[in-house]
């Protein structure tokens, strides 16, 4: 195998040269172009108004205060950035790959297939997580309406067995069943109740299942069927959501906007990975380019509305809640819309708001149901999956084959598997893919061979800015964060966080601390509902460390040292090591500014999501080359040998 055979590129001239082909009816299967720059922006707001809006702008909050409100521009302009890069890769090369053939002209194959591999967490992973948290809506609105399902059939397969197990553990060692957590009463309930096939328990989440057949069989009949429900989701929704800011304006208490930012710089940036899962979804948008009847001219603009639009949106919200009820009430709130009107006792516009949500989620799924078939099809078409992926329905109009296949990876794992398990994953592989693109253009900005789009993305010199830029974080860091950064250069050991230190113990051991903190400080641990390490976590680092110090525990336990804290850094190194060979680049090379700091952005909202989740996605990646080495690289029609190198 040849080295450089592992980055053979596809260029931009038989990109054009093949979309010409399928006009004249001579290429690939032809789709119906429905879309306008409305409908674009429509798809957009659908993907992105999704779960942040109603679940983790209440914790990004509690974090940061009403001063999060710059976390979202902060995340848009990363966002924007990006939108940037992808609306000059749209226009160069108007086709349904997204950024896995974007990378396919900038860095070759292996990268190609890498973002291919990665986009599967951001699209069909995703829609895992999504598909779950419309399952918790929709039911928990079903028993607002009197409507009472079992639990077995609402609840995922792990969850129910592992919190009856853990349930189970609780009461031997003495544990009321009234005193465990309500979410273990549930999977106990769950799991007793549910009916067996020998040993086995049927528990799955069946309306979860239920939304993604009904999903999958809108995108399987066309892209019009598909416009038509996204636009009429988002029109009820950002209607809702208008009606929640007019009347949530006239319960505004300026006074609960102080403090403005009462955690600092370093809280508003606490909820960084959380305000960016509020955004991700806009690139979707890109998957749908031979379906538009503009492309080069409209998906430029159908994502920088839908981005400008959902900012707007996102910033009043924030500044409402924040001001009728002050942030430190946003605790483990998960459903931070419905808290406050409920706490004002607005509980008519609480329904609202719950059947708001669950048409947002749904619309959210729509466009990622949509939009993973359309990266497989492309993948097909460069021979790097079967054929019948790129498969076109005679009627439809839609890679049929694909859709099928995709509502399949998401049902099944979706009725099985809990919501903590992809939620990072799906942040850090769309990152990935958002840096690829970035660096894509910056690779591309200056070669004369490569013929561009409609849009480009405006020029300003980064030599001119970034230098700056890293003097100015530097004099920061050794100033106003001198303490933390000298900790964080000599690795200086530090008290390990609650997540950490549970793992550190045995059930014994975390029974007894249990019960002592319960007895000494039962008000506070009756309101965390007796999770040990939820309690703990309410807590400012201070009382955490004094109640460290009264429990019988090793300073191994307590404290996290060597190469064990060490390796929680690597994240950051990368980001600091990355964005100083960027400048240095930027100097030499004279580097755009907008797509470089669209890359830096999302490179540092990557550092932000800890190492597991990089080993998580590291793990993801080998499998992914293990499946192109064993089909992608010997079907390749960029193969030499291959008899269609030309049509590639």
């Amino acid at each position: 195998m040849n080295f450089q055979s592992l980055f053979r590129k596809k260029t931009v001239q038989n990109i054009l040269h093949q979309v010409e082909l399928n006009e004249s009816g001579q290429g690939y299967e032809k789709m119906t172009r429905n879309l306008g720059v409305k409908d674009l922006a429509a798809f957009g707001i659908a993907a992105i108004v999704g779960a942040g809006i109603f679940s983790t702008i209440g914790k990004a909050s509690f974090d940061g205060g009403p001063a999060v409100i710059f976390l979202f521009m902060f995340t848009a302009l990363a966002c924007g950035f990006a939108a940037f890069a992808y609306a000059e890769f749209a226009s160069m090369v108007p086709v349904s790959g997204s950024a896995y053939t974007y990378s396919y002209v900038a860095f070759g194959e292996i990268v190609a297939w890498i973002i291919g591999w990665s986009l599967i967490m951001e699209y069909a992973i995703g829609n895992i997580t999504v598909a779950i948290s419309w399952s918790d809506y929709f039911t928990s609105l079903l028993e607002t309406g009197g409507l009472h399902i079992p639990q077995w059939i609402q609840m995922d397969y792990l969850t129910a067995s592992s919190g009856y197990q853990e349930a189970v553990s609780l009461m031997q060692s003495g544990r009321a069943f009234e005193n465990i957590d309500i979410s273990m009463q549930q999977a106990y309930h769950a799991w007793m109740n549910s009916p067996t096939i020998g040993s086995f328990h049927l528990v799955a989440d069946l309306p979860a299942l239920m939304i993604i057949i009904l999903i999958t069989w809108l995108v399987y009949r066309g892209m019009k069927e598909s416009r038509n429900a996204s636009n009429l989701m988002v029109v009820i929704k950002l209607g809702i959501i208008l009606l929640i800011i007019a009347v949530g304006a006239f319960y505004v208490e300026t006074s609960n906007w102080t403090p403005f930012a009462p955690n600092g710089v370093s809280g508003v940036l606490k909820g960084v990975s959380a305000v960016f899962f509020a955004y991700i979804g806009f690139d979707a948008i890109s998957t749908t380019a031979e379906e538009c009847k503009n492309p080069q001219r409209d998906l430029p603009r159908g994502m920088m509305w839908a981005i400008i639009i959902c900012t707007v949106l996102y910033i009043v919200i924030a500044l409402i809640l924040t001001g009728m009820v002050n942030y430190s009430e946003f605790k483990n709130v998960g459903d931070p819309l419905a808290f406050v009107f409920d706490k004002l006792n607005l509980k008519w516009l609480s329904g609202i708001i719950a059947v708001s949500a669950v048409i947002a989620m749904a619309s959210v799924l729509l466009v990622f149901q949509m939009g993973q078939p359309r990266i497989w099809m492309s993948m097909s078409r460069d021979g790097l999956l079967p054929k019948k992926f790129s498969k076109i329905h005679p009627k439809y109009k839609t890679p049929s084959f694909a859709t099928i296949v995709v509502g399949f990876v998401v049902a099944v794992p979706a009725l099985f598997m809990n919501f903590t398990m992809v939620t990072d994953l799906c942040s850090i592989g769309t990152l990935f893919a958002f840096v690829c693109v970035c660096g894509g253009v910056l690779v591309l900005q200056n070669k004369t061979d490569v013929p561009r789009g409609k849009f480009k993305t405006p020029y300003v010199n980064g030599k001119y800015v970034m230098p700056f830029l890293m003097i100015f974080a530097i004099v920061l860091a050794f100033t106003s964060y001198k303490e933390n950064t000298m900790a964080f250069l000599t690795n200086e050991k530090q008290v390990i966080a609650p997540s950490d230190l549970i793992q550190n113990l045995n059930n014994q051991q975390i029974e007894a601390i249990r019960m002592e903190l319960g007895n000494t400080h039962s008000e506070a641990f009756e309101s965390a509902g007796r999770d040990l390490d939820r309690y703990w976590n309410e807590m400012n680092s201070e009382t955490y460390y004094q109640q460290l110090q009264h429990l019988e525990l090793t300073e191994s336990q307590i404290y996290e040292e060597g190469w064990a804290l060490f390796i929680h850094k690597i994240p950051t190194w990368i980001f600091i090591i990355v964005t100083f060979l960027l400048t240095y680049s930027t100097i030499k090379y004279n580097l755009s500014l907008i797509p470089l700091l669209g890359l830096i952005c999302c490179l540092y909202m990557m550092s932000e999501l800890g190492v597991s989740n990089w080993i998580g996605f590291g793990i993801w990646l080998v499998v992914g080359l293990i499946v192109y080495f064993l089909y992608g690289y010997k079907h390749s029609k960029l193969r030499p040998t291959h008899t269609n190198l030309k049509e590639a």
